[in-house]
Protein backbone atom coordinates (compact mmCIF):
# COMPACT_ATOMS: atom_id res chain seq x y z
CA UNK A 1 0.00 0.00 0.00
CA UNK A 2 2.03 3.38 -0.72
CA UNK A 3 1.72 6.16 1.16
CA UNK A 4 -0.92 7.92 -0.37
CA UNK A 5 -3.27 5.22 -0.16
CA UNK A 6 -2.54 4.82 3.53
CA UNK A 7 -3.35 8.54 3.86
CA UNK A 8 -6.97 8.39 2.18
CA UNK A 9 -7.41 5.06 4.11
CA UNK A 10 -6.88 6.76 7.45
CA UNK A 11 -9.08 9.81 6.21
CA UNK A 12 -12.15 7.81 5.34
CA UNK A 13 -12.01 5.57 8.51
CA UNK A 14 -11.81 9.33 10.16
CA UNK A 15 -14.16 11.12 8.74
CA UNK A 16 -16.53 7.70 9.16
CA UNK A 17 -16.13 7.22 12.73
CA UNK A 18 -14.75 10.47 14.48
CA UNK A 19 -18.41 11.27 15.89
CA UNK A 20 -18.98 7.77 17.23
CA UNK A 21 -15.31 7.79 18.74
CA UNK A 22 -15.26 11.31 20.25
CA UNK A 23 -19.03 10.84 21.85
CA UNK A 24 -17.76 7.28 23.24
CA UNK A 25 -14.72 8.87 24.86
CA UNK A 26 -17.10 11.92 25.93
CA UNK A 27 -19.30 10.33 27.82
CA UNK A 28 -16.49 8.90 29.64
CA UNK A 29 -14.29 11.73 30.64
CA UNK A 30 -14.36 14.43 33.43
CA UNK A 31 -13.67 17.25 30.56
CA UNK A 32 -12.92 18.14 27.11
CA UNK A 33 -9.15 18.41 27.15
CA UNK A 34 -8.98 14.83 28.14
CA UNK A 35 -11.45 13.68 25.72
CA UNK A 36 -8.87 15.75 23.18
CA UNK A 37 -6.41 13.48 24.07
CA UNK A 38 -7.94 10.01 24.46
CA UNK A 39 -9.12 11.34 20.59
CA UNK A 40 -5.81 12.42 19.27
CA UNK A 41 -4.22 8.82 21.02
CA UNK A 42 -7.19 7.03 19.72
CA UNK A 43 -6.48 7.64 16.19
CA UNK A 44 -2.95 7.75 16.58
CA UNK A 45 -2.98 4.37 17.25
CA UNK A 46 -5.35 3.63 14.34
CA UNK A 47 -2.37 5.59 12.14
CA UNK A 48 0.08 3.69 12.83
CA UNK A 49 -1.42 0.31 12.96
CA UNK A 50 -3.16 0.80 9.79
CA UNK A 51 -2.05 -2.28 8.49
CA UNK A 52 -3.95 -4.44 11.85
CA UNK A 53 -7.32 -2.39 11.46
CA UNK A 54 -10.08 -4.36 9.89
CA UNK A 55 -12.14 -3.09 7.01
CA UNK A 56 -15.96 -1.82 6.84
CA UNK A 57 -17.92 -1.48 10.31
CA UNK A 58 -15.22 -4.37 12.14
CA UNK A 59 -12.65 -0.72 12.09
CA UNK A 60 -15.46 1.20 14.41
CA UNK A 61 -15.70 -1.59 16.82
CA UNK A 62 -11.91 -2.20 16.61
CA UNK A 63 -11.40 1.95 17.00
CA UNK A 64 -13.92 1.47 19.94
CA UNK A 65 -11.40 -1.13 21.41
CA UNK A 66 -8.39 1.29 21.21
CA UNK A 67 -10.52 3.66 22.91
CA UNK A 68 -11.59 1.95 25.61
CA UNK A 69 -7.59 1.10 26.29
CA UNK A 70 -6.90 4.42 25.85
CA UNK A 71 -9.09 5.13 28.32
CA UNK A 72 -8.15 2.82 30.90
CA UNK A 73 -4.50 3.78 30.65
CA UNK A 74 -5.34 7.05 31.64
CA UNK A 75 -7.84 6.60 34.43
CA UNK A 76 -4.43 3.82 35.89
CA UNK A 77 -2.17 6.59 35.15
CA UNK A 78 -4.18 9.13 37.10
CA UNK A 79 -4.61 6.34 39.88
CA UNK A 80 -0.83 5.72 39.78
CA UNK A 81 -0.44 9.61 40.44
CA UNK A 82 -2.61 10.27 43.35
CA UNK A 83 -1.22 7.13 44.78
CA UNK A 84 2.10 8.85 44.74
CA UNK A 85 1.02 12.19 46.10
CA UNK A 86 -0.34 10.38 48.89
CA UNK A 87 2.53 8.12 49.42
CA UNK A 88 4.87 11.28 49.43
CA UNK A 89 2.59 13.21 51.71
CA UNK A 90 3.02 10.29 53.88
CA UNK A 91 6.60 10.09 53.44
CA UNK A 92 7.24 13.81 53.87
CA UNK A 93 5.26 14.00 57.20
CA UNK A 94 7.52 10.86 58.88
CA UNK A 95 11.05 12.84 56.83
CA UNK A 96 9.96 16.02 58.93
CA UNK A 97 9.96 13.95 61.91
CA UNK A 98 12.90 12.67 61.99
CA UNK A 99 15.44 15.40 60.55
CA UNK A 100 16.96 17.00 63.31
CA UNK A 101 16.09 20.98 63.67
CA UNK A 102 20.12 22.29 62.35
CA UNK A 103 20.07 19.88 59.72
CA UNK A 104 19.43 21.43 56.18
CA UNK A 105 18.65 19.51 53.02
CA UNK A 106 22.17 20.88 51.58
CA UNK A 107 24.21 18.45 51.83
CA UNK A 108 21.22 15.79 50.21
CA UNK A 109 21.12 18.78 47.27
CA UNK A 110 24.88 18.59 47.19
CA UNK A 111 24.89 14.93 46.73
CA UNK A 112 22.19 14.89 44.45
CA UNK A 113 23.51 17.48 42.45
CA UNK A 114 27.49 15.55 42.03
CA UNK A 115 25.59 13.00 40.01
CA UNK A 116 25.55 12.66 36.36
CA UNK A 117 23.20 13.72 34.70
CA UNK A 118 22.01 9.94 33.92
CA UNK A 119 22.17 9.27 37.39
CA UNK A 120 19.49 11.88 38.21
CA UNK A 121 17.51 11.19 35.79
CA UNK A 122 17.17 7.44 36.07
CA UNK A 123 16.89 8.28 40.18
CA UNK A 124 14.55 10.60 39.48
CA UNK A 125 12.18 8.27 37.64
CA UNK A 126 12.19 5.81 40.47
CA UNK A 127 11.76 8.28 43.43
CA UNK A 128 9.93 10.70 42.37
CA UNK A 129 8.01 9.32 39.35
CA UNK A 130 7.38 5.70 41.27
CA UNK A 131 8.15 4.41 38.00
CA UNK A 132 9.61 0.62 38.75
CA UNK A 133 12.42 -0.65 37.00
CA UNK A 134 10.84 -2.00 33.70
CA UNK A 135 8.70 1.09 33.16
CA UNK A 136 12.22 2.76 33.45
CA UNK A 137 13.31 0.51 30.78
CA UNK A 138 10.67 1.67 28.50
CA UNK A 139 11.03 5.17 29.24
CA UNK A 140 15.07 4.77 28.46
CA UNK A 141 14.87 2.71 25.33
CA UNK A 142 17.00 -0.17 27.17
CA UNK A 143 16.55 -3.80 28.73
CA UNK A 144 14.59 -4.58 32.35
CA UNK A 145 17.89 -6.06 33.03
CA UNK A 146 20.12 -2.82 32.09
CA UNK A 147 17.69 -0.75 33.80
CA UNK A 148 18.00 -2.41 37.12
CA UNK A 149 21.51 -2.26 36.79
CA UNK A 150 21.71 1.43 35.78
CA UNK A 151 19.46 2.17 38.70
CA UNK A 152 21.32 -0.09 41.30
CA UNK A 153 24.48 1.43 40.25
CA UNK A 154 22.59 4.93 40.41
CA UNK A 155 21.54 4.61 44.11
CA UNK A 156 24.99 3.10 45.07
CA UNK A 157 26.79 6.64 43.79
CA UNK A 158 24.04 8.66 45.76
CA UNK A 159 24.79 7.09 48.72
CA UNK A 160 28.24 7.26 48.34
CA UNK A 161 27.66 10.76 47.33
CA UNK A 162 25.12 11.47 50.60
CA UNK A 163 28.14 9.64 52.86
CA UNK A 164 30.56 12.12 51.83
CA UNK A 165 28.38 15.08 52.08
CA UNK A 166 27.58 14.20 55.45
CA UNK A 167 24.22 13.05 55.71
CA UNK A 168 23.22 10.26 58.18
CA UNK A 169 21.55 7.76 55.66
CA UNK A 170 20.30 5.74 58.81
CA UNK A 171 18.37 8.70 60.15
CA UNK A 172 16.63 10.15 56.77
CA UNK A 173 17.00 7.08 54.48
CA UNK A 174 17.23 7.18 50.87
CA UNK A 175 13.51 6.89 50.09
CA UNK A 176 13.29 10.37 52.04
CA UNK A 177 15.85 11.33 50.42
CA UNK A 178 14.46 10.17 46.66
CA UNK A 179 11.20 12.66 47.54
CA UNK A 180 13.20 15.74 47.10
CA UNK A 181 14.50 15.14 43.68
CA UNK A 182 11.76 16.87 42.43
CA UNK A 183 12.19 19.83 43.95
CA UNK A 184 15.89 19.62 42.29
Amino acid sequence: MTHHDRKQRFEVIYVANYADILAYIRRRTDSHDDAADALAETFATAWRRLDDLPRGQDARLWLFGVARRVLANGRRAESRRSELVERLGRQLAVWAEHIEAGESMAGVQEAFGRLSGDDREILALAGWEGLGSDEIATVLGCSRANARLRLHRARKRLARQLDAAGVDLARIGLRAVAMTKGAM
